[in-house]
């Protein structure tokens, strides 16, 4: 009985540190830097539908990449991490696909109102993640999973994604 009790609990805790962690991050700063207000491109129109992919892909892979965590019994946040290794769906082919995700909500709202403020700021929060990253995340999921984290690590890259989704030791090559 145990287990449908954590399971709500890692989905609460997730949707939770959704709105607190990228909800910030992604909405509430660019928000508060550009007031959402749209550029009118004109003669460049294109520049806005690509805006718009770029948010609607982040946003998307973000929910997916969220709802692995809870799936596993967890949290992305790091006082509630997942009882297993999330290295099933989009983190068989990258390692960090919430903070790209992150990334390219961010870069499409400076796109979208044409903001270098905004495209700055994603610049900082890209620094600061992959500095959290190096410096807290790969030691402390080295400690947790070991052996397993390593193997992954090895197979699948932190930024740029593999064309092929990793497979685990039968994949491995």
């Amino acid at each position: 009985m145990a287990r449908p009790a954590a399971s709500a609990r890692a989905w609460i805790g997730t949707v939770f540190f959704l709105f607190l962690a990228p909800g910030v991050v992604a909405g509430l700063v660019p928000w508060t830097i550009s007031g959402w207000r749209r550029h009118d491109w004109g003669e460049s129109w294109i520049v806005e539908p690509i805006a718009l992919v770029a948010i609607a892909v982040g946003v998307a892979f973000l929910l997916y990449a969220f709802a692995l965590f809870a799936i596993h019994r967890g949290t992305p946040a790091p006082v509630a991490p997942t009882e297993t290794l999330v290295v099933t769906g989009v983190y068989r082919f990258v390692r960090n696909p919430m903070y790209l995700a992150v990334l390219a909500i961010i870069l499409g709202q400076a796109l979208l109102f044409a903001n270098w403020w905004v495209a700055f700021y994603a610049a900082l929060v890209f620094l600061a993640v992959f500095t959290f990253v190096k410096g807290y995340e790969e030691p402390t999921l080295t400690d947790r999973y070991g052996g397993q984290y390593l193997d992954y690590r090895r197979h699948v890259p932190g930024w740029w994604p593999r064309f092929t989704p990793w497979r685990g030791e039968e994949g491995a090559q």
